[in-house]
This record gives structure tokens, C-alpha cells and sequence, in this order.
């Protein structure tokens, strides 16, 4: 698939078919090499003679002084290490300069990422990507591919800067040593997936000055809200001796003086690269949240590197979940969980990616005697109950010797302290063999305002081993709920609860039994793969005053349906029939009202052969088979507002969605529209009404359009990646574009 945001050709970017993208810049020449990162294409530059050569684009790219950009891409080079640069051009197309990114630190054969980014200097007014290396002969080998340029890609949701993030720009370099070493940026070859295209080729390196514990931090500092959950998260390659690496999410208060710090410590198996996490909740004073990473007793020289610095606020790992993160997933210890009675002990199953349910680690439950245990988390506030509504409980378990039965409870607690007792399920055995998902629904008693989760686990054998992730507390919400929206004609379908192992289908169903796909943000929902256990979709296409139910389907990976469910029957209502809604599908932010003079006098056309015979009296005539409606649709708008609003709708020229009331005539119908008229009903001139002609013409429903504006895209993204709002007004062309992050 191309890359996101590409300002490249997909040609040019995975050279499939040719390498028709690229030129030598001196000293090389090019062809098509196989067996790619991405694609089976890759560009094979081949020295011409011992010393540099470059290589670049054929074409040059508009860029905006003062915007940042950023270029990378994948490379394999056996003999000598490479490096990616952008040669920024004024508008008369000659070279201003050439921002490099470091040489990888060493030759590579395996596919690696390098990259670069930088403002683009006064007076650019287009850039081009080049590649670069240093060889001793003629006719050594470069192998690139996968190749990116464009605007930086920044991780959704993190509130630390690409810059920050990334490390690719040499000119914002946001790290300071802490003590007792020294950092600096290097490109070692690190291969990373294809299509992780924020990861970049540059890492932060701290080198360790003497015998001792050693840290540098992020300068950057993110906003942060008091009592707001954060998570902050980074990619560590560690040294090869028995020294700890570690991440501490930082808080500071308005003076950024820093006021509480909480250390998540790695327990790398070996001397790869390994995400490490560290949560926690924002102090009642905190104003920004930062990063710090550091080695406990780490000896002199030593090298740790750092990669991809994140701060999110932290995700739920089931919606509406109370349990904290550090408690939900274990990824810095056994958060607030405590061996209440018995021999059972816990511990954060060591070293990173042994064994878990969700990211790397899970909580590790010994017991060395067949007895009875209990284990408890720390108390969670509940917020406002529902009245009547029941609390579930539910974590991963997986048996890893001996035999485990498990009593599933909830201990409830007022608001002051007090102990309301205990509701629990009956004793039964934890299922084997791999991961299950053990939930138990419970009704809070009068008066609850906290809840601890509370585990009775009988080891039925000596030496028995269970293993816990994943562990979730929510108010239990309907499996699948859809809610009618009147003023936009449209409902929000949630699903609830999904096997997120499994693809999904979701299906509109109308009274009569027809079935329609219903659209999500990537098209039509067909087998779409599950990512979230949640699935909110927004339906602009549903039918007015026409009674409906969503159907879904999941299915495993070999085909097979594993669940269908049903909502319940709703209808959409449409109060006055003289008015049609003019939909956009895939920008539903676009969709308007219109009120309708006249309905088409429809036509349809057909593609006729006619052949005369000669001494016949009729001609033989083939016929293709007969086109859709075709006519002029008259429309009204009152007022500016809804003037502009249609002028916006028609503007993209993309297929719409006409539907009118039900009883007019008309059936629901994608159209395309044709030249438009636009003319006054009266000679006065401040009349704001207007008569519109519309030529429509059928067609089919467009398949692959997705939903926009509904992605995750909020104003603290819009916050991150603009210093101020001048910089957003010279970004983007309209409030549409920064909504939906459409740069210039």
C-alpha cells in the first residue's frame, strides 16, 4: 500500500514497474534490483568508480519555507554504509543546499531505515530526495526501497514533537545528559518493518562516563492535566553487561520544576531493541509531563541507544475499564496487586517478552503448596453508577504447570473506606491449555463508590504456575448499541466487546431481509481485521423513516463465522418531506439539507448499433444494455448559509448520496452532478434564495471511500505539531483540512 502522505510517486517510492522515478546525480548508474523491503522492486545503484556518487529524483517537489519535511527510506548495502539527504531548490530549480542525515554506522546487507528531516530554507521553493555513498571501487552495490518524502510522520496521539520522537532533525535535537555520561545521535542499521513508518534511522546514544548510574532526559516537555493517566513508552537497546535500563515518566509543575518521576525497568533478555512502558497519573500540581532513560550501575563506556519517545495519555484497554494501566497490563511490576492470604507469590514475569496477553510482560503467580490464596488490587474509584447496571470483571489467564481453580470477585468500599464486603462467582477451573479471557459480571451494593478486584486461586498440585494479563473493571454497557442522530440523519453503531483475533462485517438490514454494507473509516466494513475490542462506526447512508437493524459478523482466520449479532430495530425520522438530504460518503461533515422545487423527469440513455439492410425494410440494431437515470434535479436554498454549505458540497465533485423522504417517488440513489446552475428566484438583489439546476446521473456506490473526520484526530495533535496558530493558518488551506490533516 503507499505510504501515508507520500509526496512520491508509488512508482518512484517502491520502483515497480521501473526506475523511472530516479537519476544519477554523479558517478552511478541505475537499474531495477528484486527482492525489496516493501515491494519485490528496489533501486539498485551501482558505483561508476571508486569515490562518492549521489543519486536522486527525477522530479522536484513543492515545498513551503519554514515547514518541516521529512525523507526516508529502506536500504541494504553490503560493502559500504549509505545516507538519504534533501536537496532543497529555489524556484528557479538550482540547488540551495543538501540536509544529509549521519552515515549509518556501519554496511549492512539486511534492509534498514535511514532518514532525515528539516525545515525547508528561506527561499525553497522544492526539494528532491538523494541518496549517497562513499565506495573504494567501481561497481559496488546500493540497494534502496520503500522510499518516503513528505511532511514528518508523527505517531498518532503522542504529545512529544516528531523531533522529539524521531531524533532525524540534527538542528532540534531535544535530549541533555542527566549525569555521568555523554549523548549524541547515530544511524546503526536497524531493520524495522516496512510499514513502521514512524520509526527513523537516527537513535539516541548515551555513552557512560565511569562506574555508576547514568541518565539524559528529553528537554521537551508535554502538556499534561492533573489526574489525567499518562503513558509513556520508548524503544532501549541496552548494553551487553548486567547493567538495568530503564524509562521514568517525568511531571512538572508550571515552573518546570519536576515533581514526581515513576521508573518502568527493562528486563531485556539480550541486546536487541525492546519497548519499554512506564504509567502513571499526573500529580494534582502537574502542568507537562517528559521522558528520561537512564542504566542502574552501569559501567564505563557502555552504550545505551533510545528510539521512538512517546507520551500518550494512556489507552484503555477495554472501554470504560476503572484499573489503571500499570495494573492492567504489568508492564512496570505488579502495580498495586498484593498476595492478601496464602503461600501464592507474584512477580512481573521476567525477562521482556517471555509470556503475555497484551505488550510484553504479565503478572507471574507461584504457588508451592496445593492451597488456597488470595490476591487483590488496589481500590478504584467508580465515578457515578448506573442504577441497576452490573460492574464486570475480567483479566487473561493461562495455566502454566499444575491445575488453578478461581473464584472471580469484586470487594466494594464506600467513600470512606469502608468495607462493603464481597460478591463473587462459584469456584471452577481455569481452562487450558494458552490465554483465556475469564470475565464475571456483579451488582455493586448500596452505597459502593470503589471497587477492588479480588481473585480466590486454589493451586490443586504443588509447584503450580498461572500467569495473569490484561485485567479490566467496567460498568457492563450493551454489546451493541446504535443511537439515531434526527439533525444529521445518521445513527452511531457500537460494538461492544469483539474477539479481536477475528475480521468483521457489519451489515444495514431493512425490514424486508436486503442487505447493505455498512462504511467505515477505510471503506465499506467487509472482513475488515479487528484491532479494538470496541468498534464505533458512523452511519450517514441509513434510510429516512424506513425501519432498519445492523447485523455483524466476525470471522476467524480460516474463514469460519464465530459470532453474529443483531441490534435493534431503528428508524431514522425525516419531519418534513419537501426537504432531501445531498450526502457526501466519505465526508459526512459536507452532507446538507435541500428544499426541492421539482423531482427529474428522468431519462436513460442507451448505446445503439444500427445497421441497414439493403432491400430491407427494417434495420437490425444491437443494443447495449440500458444506463441509469438520468435528469435535472431543481433544488431551493434560503439563506447564504445554506448556499455556501452547497457550493462546499459540490465543490469536490465526488459521487453523492440524494435521499428523500419516503413516498416521493424517489429511492435512495448515488449520483454524480454535472454542470450546476445557480440563478436568483427575484430581481432584488438582497433576496437571499436561489434556484438551483442540478444535472444528476446514477451510479454505483463508491466502495472504497472511507469515512473521514472521525479517525482519532483531536486539537492536542493539532497543538503538537504547530508552534502557534500562524503556523496553522500557512499549513492548511481551510478548517476542513486541519480537521482532517490535509496540508497545502
Amino acid at each position: 500500500m503507499p505510504i501515508p502522505g507520500n509526496f512520491l510517486s508509488e512508482t518512484t517510492s517502491t520502483i515497480d514497474p521501473n526506475t523511472s522515478g530516479w537519476t544519477p546525480k554523479f558517478n552511478c548508474t541505475l537499474s531495477r534490483g528484486v527482492g525489496g523491503s516493501a515491494t519485490d522492486g528496489c533501486l539498485l545503484v551501482k558505483s561508476f568508480s571508486a569515490g562518492e556518487w549521489q543519486a536522486r529524483t527525477v522530479s522536484s517537489y513543492a515545498v513551503t519555507a519554514g515547514q518541516e519535511y521529512e525523507a526516508f527510506a529502506d536500504a541494504s548495502g553490503a560493502t559500504v554504509p549509505e545516507r538519504i539527504g534533501i536537496r532543497w531548490l529555489n524556484v528557479w530549480s538550482a540547488e540551495m543546499s543538501i540536509t544529509w542525515s549521519m552515515t549509518t554506522a556501519t554496511a549492512s546487507s539486511a534492509w534498514h531505515r535511514i532518514a532525515v528531516a528539516e525545515v525547508a530554507p528561506e527561499g525553497a521553493a522544492y526539494a528532491q530526495v538523494v541518496f549517497s555513498a562513499t565506495t573504494a571501487a567501481a561497481n559496488v552495490n546500493q540497494f534502496f526501497d520503500n522510499i518516503y518524502f513528505g511532511l514528518p510522520i508523527h505517531s498518532l496521539g503522542n504529545l512529544l514533537t516528531f523531533d522529539a520522537e524521531s531524533h532525524d532533525r540534527a538542528s532540534n535535537w531535544p535530549h541533555v545528559a542527566g549525569a555521568n555520561c555523554t549523548i549524541a545521535r547515530t544511524v546503526p542499521p536497524l531493520t524495522w518493518s516496512p510499514t513502521f513508518y514512524a520509526a527513523g534511522g537516527h537513535t539516541a546514544a548515551m555513552t557512560v562516563t565511569a562506574n555508576g548510574d547514568a541518565h539524559f532526559r528529553c528537554t521537551e516537555l508535554a502538556p499534561a492535566t492533573p489526574g489525567e493517566e499518562y503513558l509513556g513508552a520508548c524503544y532501549l537497546n541496552p548494553p551487553t553487561a548486567s547493567s538495568v535500563a530503564w524509562v521514568e515518566l517525568r511531571f512538572y509543575d508550571a515552573s518546570e520544576a519536576q515533581i514526581q518521576a515513576t521508573r518502568s525497568e527493562l528486563a531485556a533478555p539480550g541486546t536487541g531493541w525492546y519497548s519499554q512502558r512506564a504509567s502513571d497519573f499526573a500529580p494534582a500540581n502537574a502542568a507537562y509531563a517528559s521522558l528520561a532513560f537512564g542504566l542502574t550501575g552501569a559501567l564505563a563506556g557502555q552504550v545505551m541507544r533510545m528510539e521512538l519517545a512517546h507520551v500518550t495519555v494512556a489507552p484503555e484497554l477495554r472501554e470504560g475499564t476503572v484499573v489503571p494501566y500499570k495494573d492492567a497490563n504489568f508492564e512496570q511490576g505488579v502495580g498495586s496487586w498484593t498476595v492478601v492470604s496464602g503461600a501464592a507469590t507474584i512477580a512481573r514475569l521476567n525477562p521482556w517478552g517471555t509470556d503475555s496477553l497484551y505488550d510484553y510482560y504479565c503478572l507471574n503467580i507461584s504457588s508451592s503448596t496445593a492451597t488456597t490464596s488470595v490476591i487483590r488490587s488496589g481500590r478504584y474509584p467508580l465515578g457515578s453508577l448506573t442504577p441497576g447496571r452490573d460492574w464486570t470483571v475480567e483479566a487473561g489467564m493461562k495455566v502454566v504447570s499444575g491445575g488453578w481453580t478461581l473464584t472471580r470477585g469484586i470487594r466494594w468500599y464506600d467513600a470512606a473506606n469502608t468495607d462493603l464486603g464481597l460478591t463473587a462467582t462459584a469456584a471452577a477451573a481455569v481452562p487450558t491449555p494458552n490465554w483465556w479471557l475469564l470475565n464475571a459480571a456483579h451488582t455493586p451494593p448500596a452505597g459502593a463508590t470503589q471497587a477492588a478486584i479480588e481473585y480466590t486461586l486454589t493451586a490443586t498440585s504443588a509447584s503450580s504456575v498461572l500467569r495473569m494479563d490484561r485485567v479490566a473493571l467496567w460498568e457492563t454497557l450493551p454489546l451493541d448499541e446504535v443511537v439515531v442522530h434526527a439533525e444529521s440523519a445518521s445513527t452511531t453503531v457500537t460494538l461492544r466487546e469483539l474477539p479481536s483475533a477475528d475480521s468483521l462485517t457489519v451489515w444495514r438490514v431493512l425490514v424486508d431481509g436486503s442487505r447493505t454494507l455498512v462504511r467505515g473509516p477505510d471503506g465499506l466494513v467487509d472482513r475488515v481485521d479487528i484491532t479494538d475490542t470496541v468498534v464505533v462506526l458512523e452511519d450517514y447512508e441509513a434510510p429516512l423513516e424506513t425501519a432498519f437493524y445492523y447485523l455483524s459478523e466476525s470471522r476467524n482466520s480460516s474463514g469460519v463465522v464465530t459470532a453474529t449479532r443483531t441490534t435493534d430495530t431503528v428508524t431514522i425520522p425525516h419531519e418534513d418531506a419537501n426537504v432531501a438530504w445531498l450526502k457526501d460518503p466519505g465526508n459526512p461533515q459536507r452532507n446538507t439539507v435541500v428544499l426541492v422545487k421539482s423531482a427529474p423527469s428522468w431519462q436513460r440513455q442507451i448505446g445503439q448499433a444500427e445497421y441497414r439492410v439493403r432491400g430491407r425494410r427494417n434495420s437490425v440494431t444491437h443494443s447495449d444494455v440500458r444506463g441509469g437515470l438520468e435528469g435535472d434535479l431543481v433544488i431551493w436554498t434560503r439563506t447564504d448559509a445554506e448556499r455556501a454549505a452547497l457550493h462546499w458540497l459540490l465543490d469536490s465533485g465526488n459521487v453523492l448520496l440524494w435521499q428523500a423522504a419516503p413516498g416521493m417517488g424517489v429511492s435512495d440513489m448515488y449520483v454524480t452532478v454535472g454542470q450546476i446552475t445557480e440563478g436568483r428566484i427575484t430581481d432584488y438583489a438582497p433576496e437571499q434564495w436561489r434556484e438551483w439546476t442540478l444535472p444528476l446521473r446514477q451510479t454505483d456506490m463508491p466502495v472504497t471511500v472511507g469515512v473521514a473526520g472521525s479517525a482519532g484526530r483531536t486539537w492536542q495533535d493539532v497543538l503538537t505539531e504547530n508552534a502557534t496558530w500562524a503556523d496553522v493558518l500557512a499549513k492548511y488551506a481551510s478548517w476542513e483540512d486541519v480537521f482532517l490533516n490535509r496540508p497545502k
